[in-house]
């Protein structure tokens, strides 16, 4: 009995091997044509899609199998790589997995895995055949609202991803429960009241889009997901459109020149209240990092005292955010970039009618980021106010 199990079992390998050859043999005779875009589009994958080491370019989508008898090259691939489930399939049901080798060019597997991705790939075209891409030194994209409240005439709208989920009347909007470090029920019912008409949006939650890479927009709960809390965290501190460097990979810190200056005294403003809103600009511009050729400002949500002066439009003015707007112009022009949109080169740094925190831009004019840092050091009218560029310069 065993000699002929044997037997039948060396009989049964030969069978294989010599299929497996045949099939080879009329592999591009028998396999129908197919290209990374026709798969795609038929298979309803989604290109652009950002995916990590081990993810299935098929996201949520069914597996894709193809009829056996067009695709015996197919089926040669599941017996070369001995994949007794696909040769079962195959032989039993007349339908063959598909085999992605065949229209992949690199990051694919044969059955439709991503490999050798380092970070948040994406998928995309590369000529004629897909690809999924590691992601370069630094991707970045920008803030968008994703979640938001719309005003309405008898209350608020709840809009995610362009669609209303939700209408709230007038009386309940005190009630709802959506909060952050910035915002919360009050701050809601004050836009509604006070700052708001017909039309206007409250932002809650932003997604991200226009990315460097031309990957897919992602939505508010997938970036956590992709790039990490940090990066949903850095958003909601700058105004939504901001850029936001979501990555960045092998590169190197290196420190500009530090900049600084001295608060000094203007009592007929108020020092106590010129320190006051000189803090609160660096607050404002401390930890902001641009992307390559992009321009950003400071923080959102960062407020400024007012004190008297009959020169300034409205008979008041934020006094104090000049020091540190100097310190940070000195720090930005010797990188090389342009004065800052808001600023001037005069003592008074700060022009009237511009918010010191994000209504101030700079652009970055480099090739790779920078992070701006700015710090405080003593207090009162001998306070230092310094600034300094870090470029995040990559690695060759």
């Amino acid at each position: 009995m065993g000699k002929s199990w044997r037997k039948i079992s060396v009989t049964i390998f030969f069978a294989l091997v010599f299929l497996c050859i045949l099939l080879v043999f009329f592999n591009s005779a028998n396999s129908a044509p197919y290209t990374g875009q026709s798969v795609a589009e038929k298979y309803n994958i989604s290109v652009g899609e950002s995916i990590f080491n081990g993810n299935s370019i098929l996201i949520q989508n069914d597996p894709i199998v193809v009829p056996t008898v067009t695709n015996l090259g197919f089926l040669s691939h599941q017996f070369s790589v001995f994949d007794l489930k696909g040769i079962f399939l195959s032989l039993s049901t007349g339908f063959v997995p598909f085999d992605y080798s065949t229209i992949s060019s690199e990051g694919i597997d044969s059955y439709g895995n991503a490999v050798g991705i380092d970070g948040p790939g994406y998928l995309t075209y590369e000529g004629d055949k897909l690809a999924v891409k590691s992601p370069d030194n630094y991707v970045w994209g920008y803030s968008a609202p994703y979640k938001v409240l719309t005003k309405t005439d008898n209350g608020v709208n709840v809009v995610e991803g362009g669609k209303v989920v939700q209408s709230v009347p007038v009386n309940e909007i005190k009630n709802l429960n959506y909060s952050n470090e910035y915002y919360n029920s009050t701050t809601i019912t004050n836009w509604y009241n006070y700052d708001s008409s017909k039309g206007s949006n409250f932002t809650l939650e932003k997604g991200m889009v226009g990315f460097s890479d031309g990957r897919n927009n992602i939505s508010s709960s997938d970036v956590p997901v992709i790039f990490g809390q940090d990066v949903v965290d850095y958003a909601a501190e700058y105004p939504t459109g901001s850029p936001i460097l979501l990555y960045s990979g092998n590169y190197t810190e290196k420190a500009g020149e530090v900049h600084g200056t001295s608060l000094g005294s203007h009592p007929e403003y108020g020092d106590s209240v010129r320190e006051i809103n000189a803090r609160q600009f660096v607050d404002a511009w401390n930890g902001t990092v641009i992307p390559p050729n992009s321009t950003a400002s400071g923080k959102d949500y960062v407020y400024f005292e007012s004190a008297s002066d009959s020169s300034a439009p409205g008979g008041s003015a934020a006094h104090g955010v000049c020091p540190p707007a100097r310190a940070l112009r000195a720090a930005v022009l010797s990188e090389g970039f342009a004065m800052p949109v808001g600023m001037t080169s005069d003592e008074n740094a700060v022009l009237f009618g511009y918010n010191p925190a994000k209504d101030i831009t700079v652009t970055n004019n480099h090739d790779y980021p920078v992070k701006i840092l700015m710090w405080t050091e003593g207090s009162g009218t001998g306070m230092g106010i310094y600034s300094q560029i870090v470029r995040y310069v990559p690695n060759k």
